[in-house]
């Protein structure tokens, strides 16, 4: 395939990122059912599930990596932790609590990032990094990743992502690696 010339990189937020649910369902679907993933139509579904309730957040910030012709490239989105979050809860081990403390503007929660497999290691991903968390307020981003996941792995670790703990993100998930960027 033939990279086009022009990617663009569309900062969205809940109403426009809902608008594009099919955008962001292709990416997801495409790049999850890749090993070490391996979703299911029906883990699909439940992610697309929570992509609706998360479009409503006031905070909800998302981007969409198209080609000039439209065709979806890449997806991430996420938003501000609140002080209630349940993210630090599922580590192995804890984290001291000037870690773990939330108060809903200290954390960007990055909770999909996908490049489509055509379009890696273009600088796609680093594109979408940045224009995701342009403009917002936060002091750190969390987000956790599958270790076996060596593209995503790579990207996270040259954006200066470090490694704070392990959990298992949900129930019945694989041990994936809970890891933050500091900003600024």
């Amino acid at each position: 395939m033939t990279v086009p010339e022009t990617i663009i990189v569309e900062p969205l937020d809940g109403p426009a990122a809902g608008r594009f649910e099919s955008a962001f369902r292709l990416g997801y679907t495409e790049v999850f059912a890749e090993e070490p993933y391996e979703e299911t139509p029906e883990s699909v579904e439940k992610n697309l599930r929570r992509f609706r309730s998360q479009v409503r957040r006031a905070t909800f910030r998302a981007v969409l990596a198209r080609t000039a012709d439209g065709e979806p490239v890449g997806i991430a989105y996420g938003y501000p932790l609140s002080p209630a979050t349940g993210w630090w809860g599922h580590l192995v081990a804890p984290v001291p609590a000037d870690v773990s403390r939330e108060d809903g503007h200290r954390t960007f929660g990055l909770m999909e990032f996908a490049v489509r497999a055509p379009w890696r290691r273009l600088g796609v991903g680093r594109r979408m990094h940045e224009a995701l968390l342009t403009g917002g307020k936060e002091e750190r981003v969390l987000l956790n990743v599958h270790p076996d996941a060596a593209a995503a792995q790579a990207i996270y670790q040259s954006l200066g992502y470090r490694k704070v703990g392990e959990a298992h993100p949900w129930e019945g998930a694989a041990l994936h690696d809970v890891t933050l960027l500091n900003l600024g």
